[in-house]
């Protein structure tokens, strides 16, 4: 893009005499085809425009055109202009390399030519109230060459500034990627699917919308109706879920596409007008690879990363930054090609003593503690300390419509290569918050909460029991599908209400934690990170290193599934089923299904939105930190001691384990006292202010706190007593 030069107006009147062009703001270009006296060329554009702010790039310069005057001959003129500024050749309308260089004024009249064929398509920007009481008589002052110094004859300049890619709409990118090819992202819902590989390899696709062919509406101009959507990874997913059940890849083939789609109440989308920023954030913060882009109740397309890669692509090197003999020679063949003696780098030494660990088993230790609202009573819930009255808070357990289970279990390991008949040892653990809102139905919310955790407790001890029986035909259940077959239960028996719920397994033997989250319940992990050694992002850049006490950080946060502020999704039942497809209550289906890597030392973090609601997750962090220094699983943040406690048998099991429920009940003793403090600028307040509610303090609610410890040993291992 030309630089663009903003002069005052009558300087600009003084430059369209010398040669004939507008008075109008003056871009500069290196191109032109024609040719004119240097003595009047350097002459016009020095009396015209005197000092003037260019901006080349992005880049703002200072500059003297009488540069230009000093030179006799044009061609230095303008060597001397282009050496000086920057400048450069317009890809439109640059000439070859050979042809000589223009004069400067054909470069100033190219110049307007260009300013008015943008001007007759864009309103002009309005000039300052400086441009329009400026005089003639700044027209005959001359510059001394010196390009630091301004002169009063200061140009008003319009500067055109480079769009930031973050702020670009991604309907760019979109239209980007249909211009350089088009092709139809969709597959029918009765295609099997095999018939889905085949279309995504050979279409391109990361992704597609799955579509009714039969059920047409009139502005589906007989593509059909959206149904959901699939991915290559849903592909993969349902590959290896079937595997593992013992089919063949010729019964799995023959599925049909609508059996493992995402289904539309679970599609997450973007809108044209939305930036690239905002899209690159919300695929980053959902794990999604691809997104589609919806408008007035059309889906225009799909968006991958890749799609906006190389828009970044070309929108920094040109169309033809993917091909050609340049770029091959630039970028790839230096880079294509492995040796046949490549092999793969040992780990990183900062990690060879964890993952030395890792062929070990780990184990977690437990420790709960809930607290009912603080104004609850059996009778009624008081909705502040005026409605409680002048008695104590409530301390009894039995009046909280949270519920929470663990349970631990033998099940048969389906992936050890042994047809089943090795057992491993799972724990699985799960938090439910009832809707309290059911009480003014005269429906307890307790029962719904309680029941639903029961019957997931229930439903894994009859699997183990059976599994001890056949061990072939049982296998680790997921929890997601522990939480299914509660909720069926729960609504056979029909009990009335309706609650969030988070139930995870911790797998000793991967070091994984599974987990199924419905609602505003959740999990975070709290991990040391070795700042000297960890990544840039995962730094406390805020405090220095000699100020900091540990390195304990959030590595990770689960996601919550709101349908408004304060408005969770959650299981329900009122008797009978609900057809619409906008209420609140969901199924085991459509709840956040994640995997974490645990290491040895994490500390795990599960608990209902009375803890989130009222304790920032750094505070968390810092209870956490406070626990682990007063029981001397970490002295002054050294990680190295720690491990080497660890390297000598000494893994601490049996102090974490009789410990643990201090840390559970230090985080709901925060979160009630939080929540009582009307002067704090709580999670919750702060969410609510961020959605136009005036909200102070915290807020007052049961809390239920999970907190799990992963060590080396099982807090019943005799060598604890030995090593300790």
């Amino acid at each position: 893009m030309s630089s663009l030069v903003r002069a005052r107006p009558a300087a600009a009147s003084v430059a369209a005499r010398a040669y004939g062009g507008s008075s109008a703001s003056v871009p500069f270009s290196s191109s032109s085809s024609s040719s004119v006296a240097p003595a009047r060329s350097a002459a016009a554009a020095t009396a015209a425009f005197g000092n003037a702010r260019i901006l080349h790039g992005s880049t703002s310069c200072s500059c003297t055109l009488s540069t230009m005057a000093s030179h006799p001959d044009p061609a230095s003129s303008y060597g001397a202009l282009h050496s000086r500024f920057g400048c450069a050749r317009s890809a439109s309308s640059s000439s070859s390399s050979s042809s000589p260089p223009s004069s400067p004024l054909s470069v100033l009249e190219s110049a307007a030519r260009d300013r008015r064929r943008l001007l007759s398509t864009a309103p002009a920007p309005a000039s300052s109230a400086a441009d329009e009481s400026t005089t003639g008589k700044d027209d005959d002052e001359n510059d001394d060459n010196d390009s630091d110094k301004e002169s009063p004859v200061q140009a008003s300049a319009t500067v055109v500034k480079q769009q930031r890619l973050s702020k670009v709409p991604i309907s760019e990118v979109l239209n980007a990627k249909h211009t350089l090819r088009w092709v139809e992202p969709v597959i029918s819902q009765n295609a099997n699917i095999k018939e889905a590989i085949s279309v995504a390899i050979e279409r391109g696709l990361s992704g597609m919308m799955v579509v009714d062919r039969e059920s047409t509406t009139s502005t589906t101009l007989g593509r059909g109706k959206v149904v959901g959507m699939t991915t290559s990874r849903d592909l993969l997913r349902v590959m290896d879920a079937g595997f593992k059940e013992g089919k063949t890849a010729n019964e799995l083939v023959e599925k049909t596409v609508r059996e493992l789609m995402t289904p539309l109440s679970q599609v997450i989308y973007a809108r044209p007008d939305e930036t690239i920023g905002t899209c690159r954030t919300i695929m980053a913060k959902l794990g999604v690879k691809c997104l589609p882009i919806l408008s007035h109740g059309r889906v225009e397309g799909l968006i991958t990363a890749r799609d906006i890669s190389e828009y970044h692509l070309e929108a920094k090197e040109g169309a033809s930054a993917r091909g050609g003999k340049k770029n091959y020679l630039k970028h790839v063949s230096e880079r294509v090609g492995l040796s046949v003696n490549t092999s793969m780098a040992d780990p990183p030494a900062y990690l060879q003593t964890q993952l030395a660990m890792e062929s070990n088993p780990l184990f977690i230790n437990v420790g709960i503690a809930e607290m009912p609202h603080p104004f609850k009573t059996p009778e009624n819930c008081g909705m502040n300390a005026r409605d409680h009255g002048p008695r104590d808070h409530s301390s009894d357990p039995d009046l909280s419509e949270d519920a929470y289970f663990v349970c631990e279990v033998d099940l048969p390991d389906d992936t050890s290569g042994t047809e089943g008949q090795v057992f491993k040892h799972i724990t699985y653990m799960g938090v439910a918050d009832g809707v309290g809102s059911w009480r003014e139905y005269g429906v307890d919310p307790r029962d719904f909460s309680h029941r639903l955790m029961e019957e997931c407790e229930n439903k894994l001890k009859e699997e183990s029991a059976k599994a001890k029986d056949d061990p072939t035909s049982h296998r680790i259940i997921a929890p997601a599908e522990v939480l299914a077959k509660a909720y069926e239960r729960v609504k056979e028996a029909n009990i009335i209400g309706s609650s969030t719920a988070c139930v995870a397994l911790f797998d000793n033997v991967r070091h994984q934690l599974h987990f199924s989250n419905l609602g505003d319940s959740g999990i975070i992990v709290l991990r040391h990170i070795d700042s000297d050694v960890a990544g840039s992002l995962k730094r406390d850049r805020t405090t220095p290193r000699e100020d900091r006490k540990s390195d304990l950080r959030v590595a990770f946060v689960s996601q919550q599934q709101l349908r408004s502020f304060n408005h969770p999704y959650q299981f329900g039942w009122t008797g009978e089923e609900l057809k619409d497809d906008e209420s609140s209550f969901k199924t085991a289906a459509d709840s956040c299904n994640t995997s974490i890597h645990i290491r040895r030392g994490d500390i795990i973090i599960m608990a209902t939105d009375g803890l989130f609601d009222n304790v920032d997750i750094d505070d968390i962090a810092k209870i956490a930190l406070k626990w682990e220094q007063k029981n001397g699983f970490i002295r002054g943040g050294d990680i190295a001691a720690r491990e080497k406690r660890w390297s000598m048998g000494n893994s601490m099991s049996v102090q974490s384990c009789e410990t643990l429920p201090e840390l559970a009940r230090s985080l709901c003793e925060k979160a009630r006292e939080n929540s009582l403090d009307s002067s704090m600028d709580s999670p919750f307040a702060i969410l609510a202010k961020e959605n136009d509610i005036m909200w102070s303090g915290g807020m007052p609610d049961d809390c239920t706190v999970v907190a799990l410890h992963c060590v080396g040993r099982r807090s019943d291992d005799i060598l604890n007593r030995v090593n300790s």
